[in-house]
């Protein structure tokens, strides 16, 4: 699992000279122009994204824009014409990842009566569909929260888990709240239904918390080279993690 901070922060809406990142590039808030492009053009960014997302999710968000370029067999320069920087490409793939996790577990919450069934549901959908290994850092947080007297947690008093640069090791820092943040805070709040509901119904270990639940979607998201062996090794370990999730009789 990957997870860099070195190209997140709250500045990365802004593009290079000081404008905003959609004046930069033509209006749109990830770098699409408010105009139709042309077929070419379409392509090109279809291309760029697919290569964003294979990237990052194999090296992590510190990967260099020439290895997106590279994949998508693209120029460099074309990468840059669409996303003026790497925070504006690396905020796109993010939000594009954060909303689809809160759509499944949307689906999941909706469509599963057994708050168990549900929540190992959203798990299962969410890991094969690899977009744990695209979590931003803000929902990614490790630690034990505050609990409160009615028994949750406080979230955003729990460290986020970062890589410390050039180590592959993880260390704690202080996260600013996702309240900045709308769709990390409605994957919070939907992935908390979840949980709260699995816990109300003694199916899930009472000290089990929201980032746990997320932290186990990027755990069981390894990056392997061959497609039927990351299927596999996936399924193998989140069987092993949802084992130890759940509630168990004294």
């Amino acid at each position: 699992m990957h997870v860099q901070d070195s190209h997140w922060s709250s500045a990365s809406a802004i593009a290079p000279g000081g404008g905003a990142m959609s004046a930069a590039a033509g209006n749109g808030r990830d770098g699409s122009r408010s105009t139709p492009l042309r077929v070419d053009a379409q392509r090109n960014l279809e291309h760029v994204l697919r290569a964003a997302r294979e990237v990052f999710g194999e090296l992590g968000y510190g990967a260099p824009m020439e290895d997106v370029a590279r994949r998508a067999r693209v120029g460099v320069g074309t990468v840059y014409r669409r996303f003026p920087s790497k925070d504006v490409l690396v905020r796109r793939i993010a939000e594009e990842e954060t909303s689809r996790l809160t759509d499944q577990a949307r689906a999941a919450l909706g469509q599963e009566d057994e708050p168990w069934s549900a929540l190992s549901r959203f798990l299962r959908t969410s890991v094969a569909s690899g977009a744990g290994r695209l979590l931003p850092p803000q929902v990614l947080r490790v630690g034990v929260a505050d609990e409160h007297e009615d028994g949750g947690y406080d979230e955003a008093r729990v460290p986020q888990q970062r890589t410390q640069p050039g180590s592959g090791e993880l260390r704690l820092v202080p996260e600013a709240s996702v309240e900045e943040d709308s769709g990390a805070a409605a994957l919070l709040d939907v992935v908390g239904q979840l949980v709260e509901r699995a816990r109300a119904a003694g199916e899930l270990r009472a000290d089990v918390s929201v980032s746990d639940v997320l932290l186990v979607i990027a755990t069981a998201a390894p990056s392997l080279p061959d497609a039927a062996q990351q299927a596999a090794a996936s399924a193998r370990l989140l069987d092993i993690l949802l084992e130890g999730l759940r509630s168990r009789p004294s």
